[in-house]
């Protein structure tokens, strides 16, 4: 008989445990930090979602009556992925909500400042410019037109 020790057989060692599950978490954050849908719709919207009037939508169909937009404001319509806004009595615009950093989906409005819950960049929906980064590019302008009290998105 030999004298031989009997070794278990190792596995892997803790450092190399505690790396994997590291590398796992960060491909899982930055996976996230890159999402487009991660936008959460616990928000304060002011006015209605978009699409919930039966005459709401793009195409043609009216999409909000000018009495709804706020003066030096606006009004998210989530459905539609637009705000419309009235920088100054009678003068309608209208930008996508859609975050030139990450194209996040915005749905934070205060007063004139719409905010990107992905990252914090917020924008002027008077004017579509950036108000804070990390976005640097203003918001997309859309074309609306303005019949009568009606706000049509073309």
């Amino acid at each position: 008989m030999t004298s031989e020790s009997v070794q278990p057989k190792s596995g892997p060692s803790r450092r190399t445990v505690v790396a994997a599950v590291g590398a796992t978490g960060l491909t899982v954050a930055l996976t996230a930090c890159g999402s487009e849908d991660t936008a959460s719709d616990s928000s304060t919207e002011q006015g209605a979602a978009g699409g919930s009037s039966p005459e709401a939508g793009a195409g043609g169909a009216a999409l909000a009556k000018t009495a709804d937009i706020p003066e030096g404001s606006g009004k998210i319509f989530k459905d539609e992925k637009v705000v419309v806004s009235q920088p100054t009595a009678g003068d309608y615009k209208a930008f996508s909500t859609l975050c030139t950093h990450q194209n996040c989906p915005m749905v934070d409005l205060k007063d004139d400042i719409i905010s990107c819950t992905c990252h914090g960049s917020r924008f002027s929906v008077l004017d579509g410019s950036v108000k804070k980064g990390p976005a640097v590019e203003p918001l997309e302008a859309k074309q609306i037109s303005v019949n009568g009290d009606s706000i049509t998105l073309a």
